[in-house]
């Protein structure tokens, strides 16, 4: 079976968003590790480069694959901010009518600065999707 090659690291990440480089990205990596952090109870733990994730869960495949992934994350990348873990829930369809200027990938929000949207609504997604995925998702 293939194991997923993004795994938790030793790497601190605090000191991997201190060093990002792009000012605004480095204050909305930061301003969202603390709000995921308060929202979850979870330590900010690296996953594989460039991936801030809190709590962890266990799951199977439909093909019998096993394996291990953070409830919710986020990458501070060059083009915008990937949050992962904010669209399972089925609170969310309409949180996300709310959020304010957005795009969405097949298991993610790309936000080009946290000034785009309310905070308020994309903390609650947080918390809706953290609860579901560890009620519903994980085995």
């Amino acid at each position: 079976m293939n194991e997923n090659l993004t795994r938790p690291t030793e790497v601190s990440a605090a000191d991997f968003l201190a060093a990002v480089q792009h000012p605004v990205r480095r204050a909305d990596g930061l301003a969202l590790a603390a709000m995921m952090g308060r929202v979850t109870g979870q330590p900010a733990v690296m996953w594989g480069p460039t991936m801030v994730g809190f709590g962890t869960y266990r799951y199977t495949t439909g093909s019998g694959r096993r394996g291990e992934y953070f409830v919710v994350g986020f990458s501070p990348r060059t083009a915008s901010l990937s949050v992962y873990g904010a669209t399972s829930a089925p609170e969310s369809e309409s949180l996300l009518e709310q959020l304010g200027k957005h795009k969405r990938g097949a298991g993610c929000l790309y936000v080009n600065t946290l000034a785009d949207v309310d905070i308020a609504i994309l903390e609650q997604l947080v918390a809706y999707n953290y609860r579901y995925i560890l009620g519903n998702l994980a085995s």
